[in-house]
């Protein structure tokens, strides 16, 4: 064998040890989070399922949304006021979410007359449940990190298999459409080898535009917008799963110094004639001393956040979507598209079918892992004898440990498990397939 054909082939072999390996790791990762961010993204829908008992009520009567207030806060003793959501119709239940007195969070349906007529634990929607599975599994921290993780060898495995599988020599048999006479151990790895080609780009753009929620990154990139002066004002995302806080100490100190304060009712007003999308949040006065009016959909373009001066009512500050850094922009768009909410039905669509696509290649890429395990090993590609000439996708891996934070970490540990560890167990090496194995000539 030429020197050029050894390296090639040391080069391939040990891809496809990188992507077996990523793909046995991630796999029961990428499974969760495609169940998860499918269900995600129809949470418009979803919402107005868990709502249906609170819409189309009688408008008979109405009340002032003080009044609203008044008889959420009443049924819920010691609760104070979250904030406030605009209903659609008229006869939809205003949504008003308390903070309990135990330190829980309540979402309140009142009528148009007044009445409190259900209640929902924010935490336990059913959106809510899978957002959660979705960041951290539903383990804190711990479980971000492990999601995150997962989501940074998830990108190792694309990028290794669009190698592996890429067509060469005008070959698009088996890459670009399956094979379906060959056999069902070649269907196999046909259907693996086809999803993968159609759905690495999608897959890429949805690991990438999930980054600013991940815990490390996340919070990486949030001190680099912030330290290094590049944005103003606060950032339009959350990260790990955080919760918006609301501080009310401020309104409550103006109300016992018997300062006039704008109502609830006129801010409502204000709200309703800005026209602004679904859901539109009204947040009572915090450290900022100043009503605020969000509209807080999915499609991130659309946001619109207005604040009015606590006492006067004048409005002080205005913010659309043009108006932030071209950086903001860039991660609203990518966060809207995650969402499913930045082309309509076209973007849930393409979601949906990314979805499907990544849990059909998790179960071909285990199917034939599970076919051509050999008896008594693992199953993963052998060392090659010939060192691979790597220089280029080292520079490619490096780069992406630089900006995977996590990603550079776990190779660092695992090449020191490796060289210290597994280098001194001969047997379990052999069974990993970390021994060398001569290539034929």
């Amino acid at each position: 064998m030429s020197d050029n054909r050894a390296a090639h082939t040391a080069l391939y072999r040990t891809l496809w040890r990188w992507h077996f390996y990523a793909g046995l790791f991630v796999m029961p990762f990428i499974l969760i989070l495609s169940l998860t961010g499918a269900v995600f993204l129809f949470k418009p829908q979803i919402d107005r399922f868990e709502e249906r008992n609170f819409r189309g009520l009688s408008t008979i009567a109405t009340v002032s949304p003080n009044a609203q207030l008044d008889a959420a806060l009443a049924a819920f003793p010691g609760a104070k006021f979250g904030s406030y959501r605009l209903p659609v119709e008229p006869g939809d239940a205003a949504l008003i979410h308390l903070g309990l007195s135990d330190g829980a969070m309540r979402d309140v349906f009142v009528s148009p007359g007044g009445l409190v007529v259900g209640s929902l634990d924010p935490d336990w929607r059913i959106i809510e449940i899978a957002a959660s599975i979705h960041r951290n599994l539903l383990i804190g921290k711990a479980g971000g990190w492990l999601v995150e993780l997962a989501a940074s060898w998830a990108i190792v495995m694309i990028l290794t298999g669009l190698y592996l599988w890429w067509p060469s020599g005008g070959r698009l048999a088996g890459v670009v459409w399956p094979r379906l006479s060959r056999g069902k151990r070649a269907l196999w790895r046909d259907i693996h080898a086809v999803t993968g080609f159609w759905v690495s780009s999608f897959a890429l753009i949805l690991l990438v535009s999930g980054l600013p929620w991940a815990s490390v990154w996340g919070d990486a990139f949030k001190a680099a917008r912030t330290e290094l002066g590049l944005v103003q004002g606060k950032q339009d995302w959350k990260i790990g799963g955080q919760h918006a806080e609301h501080d009310h100490n401020a309104m409550m100190a103006m109300e016992k110094a018997n300062v006039p304060l704008v109502n609830l009712g006129m801010i409502v007003a204000k709200a309703r004639s800005e026209n602004l999308d679904f859901p539109v949040i009204i947040t009572p006065p915090g450290e900022a001393m100043e009503w605020s009016i969000k509209s807080n959909t999915q499609n991130r373009s659309n946001r619109v956040t207005i604040s009015y001066d606590m006492a006067t009512g004048a409005e002080l500050d205005r913010q659309d979507f043009a108006s932030r850094h071209v950086i903001d922009r860039i991660v609203g768009y990518g966060i809207a598209w995650h969402e499913g909410a930045l082309l309509g039905w076209f973007n849930v669509a393409v979601g949906v079918f990314t979805a499907v696509a990544l849990i059909l290649l998790m179960m071909s890429g285990f199917i034939m892992w599970r076919k051509r395990r050999p008896e008594g090993g693992f199953g993963a590609p052998h060392l090659p004898s010939v060192p691979a000439h790597m220089s280029g996708v080292i520079v490619i891996l490096l780069g992406l440990a630089l900006l995977l934070p996590l990603l550079g970490a776990s190779l660092i540990l695992l090449w020191l498990i490796e060289r210290l560890i597994l280098s001194r167990l001969p047997r379990i090496s052999a069974w990993l397939g970390l021994a060398h194995r001569p290539q034929a000539g």
